[in-house]
């Protein structure tokens, strides 16, 4: 059972679907549809009563240079059930309706019927004005009231569409600061990270200084990076600024090794005076205890 519908049609590898011929057609061309009929009409030729709603076999075709609003317009030709008469009729968007174009009239009309009773009602109203004058300021009265009701509802629609014009700017006015706090909220991040990388690079370029460079007293003279004690001084690590002075090596010792720089001692160690030796200089030979001890043992 499932062969006698099938869904899947075979396509073969080489199948170009552009290699396929276009028919032409002219520009507008006429499409045969099938409707029933929108109104009830009578033909013009033969008299003949068509109901709404009876079907017809109709060719459609858009009619060249008329629209309404941009809404195209469409025409119908349809054929009399007993003359075989062509008949035509087309789309009224105005109106939301048909309207009979050709080889027909329409029975009856809705807004030629409305307008109809417009009419009879000013003639009316008309009529009686002019034979009761009360009336005619009573009908002045409610018109004056009713232009009143329509310029303050008018001037309702103004003051709320002013209301919502200044929400929508206080909105707008919100949402730029917002989005101001946040360009600014991003630029301090970018100006905090292009601190943190120049403070990286002086740290790497300014990481450390040999104690050579530290101001020494004025007695060593030496500018050697031992401290007089004989001690290897530390190498001290200093933080610089990319911006201002350079500060003071001295300033960023301890309070207890600038006083033990700035002392008297620290300085350098007083050179011991050779001992004269008169016993060698005079010609005084001295035997050593060494020579005395040995003879006595001999003995």
């Amino acid at each position: 059972m499932s062969e006698r519908k099938v869904l899947n049609k075979y396509f073969p590898p080489d199948f170009d679907p552009a290699l396929i011929p276009r028919r032409k057609q002219p520009k507008n061309s006429q499409q045969v549809v099938r409707l029933m009929a929108p109104f009830s009409m009578r033909c013009n030729t033969c008299g003949e009563y068509i109901y709404k709603g009876k079907k017809f076999n109709a060719r459609k075709e858009t009619v060249d240079g008329e629209d309404y609003y941009g809404i195209k317009i469409f025409r119908f030709y349809i054929k009399c059930t007993l003359c075989s008469a062509e008949i035509t009729f087309k789309t009224d968007p105005k109106n939301t309706d048909y309207a009979a174009e050709h080889g027909a009239s329409r029975n009856f009309e809705p807004w030629r019927e409305e307008r109809a009773v417009e009419e009879e009602d000013r003639l009316a109203k008309l009529e009686e004005e002019e034979n009761n004058p009360m009336k005619a300021l009573e009908n002045r009265t409610i018109d004056s009231k009713r232009e009143m009701d329509i310029l303050d509802a008018l001037q309702d629609i103004r003051a709320r569409n002013a209301r919502n014009e200044r929400i929508g700017q206080s909105v707008d006015l919100v949402s730029r600061i917002q989005e101001r706090e946040e360009e600014e909220t991003e630029e301090e991040r970018q100006q905090r990270l292009a601190e943190e990388e120049d403070e990286r690079l002086v740290r790497e370029v300014f990481a450390k200084i040999p104690a050579s460079e530290q101001p020494v007293a004025s007695g060593s003279g030496s500018g050697s990076s031992e401290s007089p004690t004989g001690t290897p001084t530390p190498v001290v690590t200093m933080k610089r600024k990319a911006e201002g002075a350079e500060p003071d090596v001295r300033s960023l010792l301890p309070e207890a090794t600038r006083e033990l720089i700035s002392s008297k001692t620290f300085g350098q160690p007083p050179t011991k005076k050779k001992k004269t030796d008169f016993k060698n200089s005079l010609g005084i030979k001295i035997k050593g205890k060494s020579t005395a001890k040995a003879k006595a043992v001999a003995v």
